[in-house]
């Protein structure tokens, strides 16, 4: 007898409440109270034999860069992912990355795309345009169970935490150098109830809002 496929999917989410498993929103704010998107939210679990989220296959993922600005501003990998870079300019870019986690250069013409590039280390890879001053992109690769971006309502939602103690990090391109990684505490109860973490970060002003200074010889 087949198994309708509507009872698995019910199965599935009853087996989850079952377990604690609670959806988790984080608000994240400036100091002045606006919505902050592009904010990079890890969980991670302090019992370290609590369940885990893995991701079953690499992915590869692709970086616009159109009216001369990458896009995303941030993107989230998994160690094994790749990135594409694509070019929707009329203009050349010389795109590169002196990241000790992956250090690359090379310039696309206009329509052109990359190579797929294998991102293997743990860590934040700063990319920019050697032509547009003002263009940059941050590849986030972690590791961590649990992991969200922030939309430009300042909402990171991550689903399906089963019960326990957790710590809650959050990261954004423009902190402050050297700031501390502190984690906020979070507990999932049995029932599984959704969460609400607010965190506000006091963050430097947008560095793509610069006067370019585009170079004329390529």
């Amino acid at each position: 007898m087949k198994c309708c496929r509507y009872c698995v999917i019910v199965a599935f989410f009853a087996l989850t409440r079952s377990l604690g498993a609670a959806e988790l929103t984080v608000h994240i704010t400036d100091a002045r109270g606006a919505a902050v998107a592009d904010a990079v939210v890890t969980i991670v679990p302090r019992d370290s034999t609590a369940a885990t989220t893995r991701k079953a296959s690499a992915e590869t993922k692709v970086v616009d860069q159109k009216a001369e600005t990458f896009n995303p501003y941030v993107e989230i990998f998994r160690p094994g992912d790749s990135v594409v870079f694509h070019n929707s300019d009329q203009t050349r870019h010389h795109v590169y990355s002196f990241a000790p986690t992956r250090r690359f250069e090379f310039v696309l013409t206009s329509g052109q795309s990359s190579a797929p590039l294998q991102l293997d280390q743990v860590g934040v890879v700063a990319v920019g345009c050697n032509i547009h001053d003002r263009m940059i992109t941050y590849l986030y690769v972690a590791d961590a169970p649990w992991i969200a971006r922030s939309a430009i309502n300042g909402q990171a939602i991550i689903d399906a935490l089963p019960a326990g103690d957790f710590d809650v990090r959050v990261w954004h391109p423009q902190l402050r150098p050297g700031r501390p990684d502190s984690a906020q505490p979070l507990h999932i109860a049995e029932s599984g109830d959704a969460k609400q973490l607010a965190v506000s970060l006091s963050l430097l002003p947008d560095p793509r809002a610069v006067a370019d200074r585009e170079r004329t010889s390529y």
